[in-house]
């Protein structure tokens, strides 16, 4: 039985000094054009799912007027579009450039609008950390983030002329 328990102090303190090792000598992958490291994504994925199953906001009206929408647009042009992308364009040279590459919201099989909107809205809030998503919890009212949370959750049924305002090219604030 001593064996056993030495065994697994061993391992327990083996582990973690192979992994600084593996850091230390450069072999680590931390370049945007590398794969990710063994179970990174499952990592990081499990923790940002348990988080914002805790913390998201769950109750919020999922109709949206045409005039928040519009503000959405607004909010998502100064804000959001240079990373993940407008209605029918490709994604932007920065985009391309990231890791992991952030999803282009008007793109089929990217949209958000199965996700509630408070998961949108929590994303949006509080960013998600290693990804290159900021949080704009200092930068945008609670409104502005429900408005461009709201835009997403609608991304796939926006009235037209909500789709032209997002093709526009947004003026300065």
């Amino acid at each position: 039985m001593a064996k056993f328990i030495i065994g697994v102090i061993i391992g327990f303190l083996l582990v973690p000094a192979l992994f600084y090792l593996y850091c230390k000598s450069g072999h680590a992958p931390v370049a945007t054009t590398a794969p990710p490291m063994p179970l990174e994504r499952f990592f990081a994925k499990t923790a940002l799912h348990a988080t914002i199953n805790k913390e998201a906001p769950k109750t919020h009206s999922t109709r949206a007027s045409e005039d928040e929408l519009r503000a959405g647009a607004d909010v998502y042009h100064h804000n959001c579009e240079v990373c993940h992308g407008v209605p029918g364009e490709p994604a932007s040279y920065i985009a391309k450039g990231m890791f992991p590459r952030p999803p282009q919201l008007f793109a089929p099989g990217h949209m958000v609008t199965d996700d509630p909107v408070g998961v949108t809205y929590w994303k949006a809030k509080h960013g998600i950390r290693l990804t290159g998503m900021p949080g704009f919890v200092n930068m945008l009212t609670d409104e502005q983030l429900w408005n461009v949370s709201l835009l997403l959750a609608n991304a796939d049924k926006l009235p037209p002329n909500i789709k032209q305002a997002l093709s526009v090219p947004p003026t300065q604030p």
